[in-house]
């Protein structure tokens, strides 16, 4: 919703300032389409031209980002804290008991008691990957702790390729659009002999083409652009938290240590509280006694 109403603010406030300051909307409507066929259809083009296909879909999956804001609400990290409970605490009372949670998590008890995890393969595989390297006695939390960090660099670095391309189409949108006022002006200048209110009209009309250009870079692209890196750098917050609570588990903590540490390194703005947290522990081993 807030999305949303940052556009219309955006329309508003340029349309309805030039409006109100006496300028004609005629020769922009009239203009516009036009412009955005050069202009649009330009950026368009360089998109595909510079992406594959993986790329183009991933880039417009997440525009709808903006909209839909993070993946993860605030009740996820607790579910995750949770999940995260039950299998650090059966690791320590039956090693072997956690070979089939973690070999098979699509038909883990445990896992399947929170669907939304599950269904994100990434969460799932991390968590997994961990606690099998676990097993096998590359237990180094060190070593652990530096092929995590790496893992999830590589993660964030992928995902925010779709910001990244955004950005790139913004940068290039007021060039696209100084290239369609140049047609403009050229078009302009094969009918030099029509009388100056003709000429007029049609030099405003080339100077529409700047104006899309730069109004779509800083109104729109960009801000999509910035909002995409945002909601996708704050999503993951809930992958760095498996790795804090994974790697105290490592050192040996007690499980509960474990689960606060994850907590208290999580954005306070999305971070249950302790007594939360504390009643949805006290209910996981409720359910398993």
């Amino acid at each position: 919703m807030i999305g949303v109403a940052g556009i219309v603010i955006v329309f508003v406030m340029v349309f309805g300032g030039y409006v109100a300051h006496g300028g004609k909307m005629g020769i922009v409507i009239e203009a516009a389409p036009w412009e955005m066929i050069m202009i649009g259809g330009a950026a368009v083009g360089a998109f595909v031209l510079g992406n594959d296909m993986k790329s183009i879909k991933h880039t417009l999956k997440d525009v709808g980002k903006v909209f839909k804001g993070p993946k993860w609400l605030p009740q996820d990290y607790r579910d995750l804290l949770c999940l995260l409970f039950e299998l650090i605490r059966l690791v320590r009372q039956n090693p072997v008991a956690i070979e089939e949670h973690i070999e098979a998590p699509t038909e883990s008890s445990i896992f399947g008691k929170y669907p939304k995890i599950l269904s994100d393969h990434e969460v799932v595989d991390l968590i997994c990957d961990t606690l099998r390297s676990a097993s096998m006695n590359y237990d180094d939390p060190h070593q652990v702790e530096e092929v995590l960090d790496k893992q999830l660099d590589q993660q964030l670095a992928h995902a925010q390729h779709s910001a990244h391309a955004l950005q790139t189409i913004a940068d290039g949108l007021p060039a696209l659009g100084i290239v369609a006022a140049v047609l403009g002006v050229i078009k302009t200048m094969a009918s030099i002999d029509q009388p100056p209110e003709i000429l007029g009209g049609m030099i405003g009309s080339a100077l529409v083409g700047t104006f899309m250009g730069v109004f779509m870079a800083y109104g729109l692209v960009a801000p999509f652009a910035t909002k995409v890196g945002t909601v996708i750098a704050e999503d993951s917050h809930f992958y760095k938290l498996v790795r804090e609570v994974l790697i105290a588990n490592l050192h040996n903590h007690a499980t509960n240590i474990c689960i606060e540490v994850g907590r208290q390194n999580t954005p306070h703005h999305i971070r249950p509280s302790f007594s939360e947290l504390e009643d949805a522990l006290k209910a996981v081993k409720q359910d398993a006694a």
